[in-house]
């Protein structure tokens, strides 16, 4: 085995015990501070804008699991390096894992809900590295040559036995993070929602089955790289700052308060024109005015700024809260409490606003204070303060590039423009006259209308656009403008070919 690819296979088993070490001991005192996510969390944070946008467009939901295996293959580069170059010089083995437990505290610290323990696990990875590096690397005497067949049997050995230490470890701390996991999803499972004291409407006849979107395909764009487990029995939601008075709740204090059913569309900032990142549910929460009122606001705030439990921020407009519109803290969602994924126990939700600007999940604080004192995550990386739902539709049947028959061929889709409304949709052929669609009925003005449109298809292939007029009178723009920095617009336009 040659010099270069014992270092290099030295450093890299080195790394993963010591990181898998670290990935353990995380797991049972600290959930989510191991090395590797803390390191993917401060990625996310030093990311610019555009290429945030292109890993949510073009990887959806996979973009975590994606930078967590690039990060992966990056420490494993440098570790190989480390070990290749400790072969020859053991001042390497040092150096190159103090570079990367640095790193590893720098980005534990670095986070907005950082503690002095989130950097113990990096610390761990680091030492214990170095230390399997210079077993695996060290001196040997005669007795301990290699063979004449070339194969370093004590080299072998030891990488076989830190390996399954490694794998050991590992495995024990995703058995130890699935216990935590599960545990959540116990605790989930015990909540007994009370009834609204003001349930949502039924939904109007003639709305399609997926007018309301289950949770379990409900969208998911956020920053979490772990799902946090969270205790509703410990969960506490504090609002302070422009009040009069400090408050301080619990989830049976929620629970225990009149609580509103609505159904309310929610969708992401970062949709592309036609894009996915959109969904209706059925929202059970605390109207979010009244706890503001007994808190009491002070004349001059005008924002709102949730942190999430793991540190997230999120302004809200003050007046978003109190202008008659329903904006909550959710508790349940389509009949069930939130799904961990969704926010559980506890999520604010604000009619009218992209997700970026209204709709913290994980909540734990409330801060009242001043958009010209405070920018929120989002906003101090160049997006809007605002974040007011633009008018938009989108064609989802039938699919892009679909080969149909001549014939009559139903288009359908939906268009939104919550708090106004929608008031007309068309659809336009091949660039030709714009056409009225029918508007299916809807069950309010802060929810998605769903559309369809009968087309007398011909033979060739065609383009289709749909466009959509708000309540206000407002027509869905053409020109074409990416999410950032306060939403897309556009007509969604299609191509299909009628055989």
């Amino acid at each position: 085995m040659g010099h270069r690819l014992r270092g290099a296979i030295s450093g890299i088993v080195a790394a993963g015990s010591g990181i898998a070490a670290a990935e353990l001991l995380a797991a049972a005192i600290r959930p989510g501070a191991g090395p590797l996510v803390m390191v993917g969390g401060a990625v996310i944070d030093a990311t610019p804008t555009v290429v945030k946008e292109l890993a949510v467009r073009e990887l959806g939901t996979s973009d975590k699991p994606v930078l967590l295996a690039v990060i992966g293959v990056v420490v494993a580069g440098l570790a190989a390096v480390t070990g290749v170059v400790a072969t020859r010089r053991r001042s390497a083995i040092p150096v190159g894992t103090g570079v990367l437990g640095t790193v590893g505290v720098a980005a534990a610290l670095s986070r907005p809900a950082a503690t002095v323990l989130d950097a113990v696990p990096a610390l761990l990875a680091a030492v214990l590295a170095g230390l399997a590096l210079w077993w695996l690397l060290r001196r040997r005497g005669a007795a301990a040559a290699v063979p004449d067949d070339g194969v370093d049997r004590r080299l072998v050995l030891r990488l076989s036995l830190l390996a399954a230490g490694a794998g050991a470890m590992q495995a024990a701390g995703l058995a130890v993070s699935g216990q935590r996991q599960n545990a959540a999803g116990r605790s989930r499972e015990a909540v007994r929602l009370p009834a609204a004291a003001d349930p949502a409407p039924p939904l109007p006849t003639g709305v399609t089955s997926d007018f309301i979107t289950p949770g379990g395909t409900f969208y998911r764009v956020d920053t979490a790289l772990n799902v946090p487990s969270i205790d509703p029995s410990t969960w506490r939601l504090r609002i302070h700052g422009m009040v009069d008075r400090e408050i301080e709740w619990s989830f049976a204090d929620l629970l225990r308060r009149p609580l509103i059913e609505r159904d309310i569309t929610l969708n992401c900032v970062s949709n592309e024109v036609g894009g996915p990142y959109i969904g209706t549910a059925r929202w059970l929460g605390v109207p979010l005015a009244a706890l503001l009122r007994e808190a009491g606001v002070r004349s001059g705030a005008d924002q709102i700024v949730a942190r999430s439990v793991e540190g997230m921020t999120i302004g809200t407009p003050v007046a978003t809260t109190l202008d008659g519109r329903d904006t909550m803290l959710a508790v349940g969602m389509n009949g069930e409490p939130l799904p961990l994924e969704h926010g559980f126990p506890v999520r604010m939700l604000t009619p009218g606003l992209y997700g970026y600007a209204g709709a913290c999940k994980w909540v734990t604080e409330l801060e009242l204070t001043t958009f010209d004192q405070f920018d929120a995550y989002w906003v101090k990386r160049g997006w809007g303060s605002q974040g007011t739902v633009k008018t938009a539709s989108r064609i989802d049947k039938p699919k892009p590039f679909d080969r149909m028959p001549a014939g009559t061929v139903t288009v359908a889709g939906v268009a939104w423009a919550q708090r106004r409304g929608i008031a007309a949709v068309e659809v336009s052929v091949d660039g030709g006259p714009w056409a009225a669609a029918e508007l299916l009925p809807t069950a309010s003005a802060d929810t998605w209308t769903q559309w369809r449109f009968s087309w007398r298809a011909t033979g060739g292939p065609h383009s289709l656009a749909v466009r959509a007029t708000d309540s206000d009178g407002t027509v869905q723009p053409e020109t074409r403008a990416t999410p950032f920095p306060d939403g897309a617009t556009g007509w969604h336009t299609i191509s299909v070919t009628v055989a």
